[in-house]
């Protein structure tokens, strides 16, 4: 399977796998990622066995916003193949020539080279994105909006829980309130651990996207 992602509404990055898909869809989703370039790159190198040159194409190359770091502790762009774990496995002494050829390069452009399968790709983190999609599109009061934003901001971290008891009471306003907060993570102005299970106690905060 194979098409383009809106990546941010903005630009149409290439895949050529579900698997490619999903990792576009976490990467998308992910308030540290600046941004993601297909195919960025070809990398001539020598095999060793056959003694012919080949030129190998990495999948992608993903950007990533300083944060709250140090400019000195800039993270480095990472150079991405896609790949399942069954197929790289299998080809892992034919293909080892043009992954460390690739691990060469990126030490040259002073990036990061992995290989990124289903065990990295298809996690909890990709479920909980999934999840959330459903609540992307709906529309609710940006008055109730800013003031869960606003309680969050002041206290720095909030439970679920705590924000449907403050500003949804009553069991109506409550199912609403859920849908309301499931919005504002799918949204991302809501931030909290994609990598856990949510529950009431999951905490909440407001991403910096800096």
């Amino acid at each position: 399977m194979s098409g383009y992602y809106a990546f941010r509404g903005e630009e149409s990055i290439a895949f050529e796998s579900t698997l490619e898909r999903d990792f576009l869809i976490k990467a998308d989703f992910d308030v540290s990622v600046l941004g993601v370039i297909s195919q960025p790159c070809e990398i001539s190198f020598h095999h060793p066995v056959t003694g012919r040159r080949y030129t190998y194409t990495p999948d992608y190359l993903v950007y990533y916003r300083l944060g709250n770091r140090h400019y000195k502790d800039y993270p480095k762009p990472l150079l991405v193949e896609v790949k399942p774990r069954e197929k790289w496995q299998a080809h892992w002494r034919e293909w080892s020539p043009k992954w460390k050829a690739a691990i060469r390069h990126a030490n040259n452009e002073g990036w990061a080279f992995r290989i990124h399968d289903e065990s990295r790709i298809r996690d909890k983190t990709l479920d909980n994105i999934t999840f959330l999609a459903r609540y992307k599109r709906m529309v609710f009061p940006s008055v109730e909006s800013q003031a869960v934003l606003n309680t969050v901001r002041e206290m720095g971290v909030a439970t679920l829980d705590y924000l449907l008891s403050r500003h949804f009471m009553g069991d109506i306003y409550r199912a609403e309130g859920i849908a309301h907060l499931w919005h504002l993570l799918a949204t991302r102005q809501l931030d909290c651990d994609m990598a856990q299970s949510f529950s009431p106690l999951s905490e909440v905060w407001v991403p910096d996207y800096e």
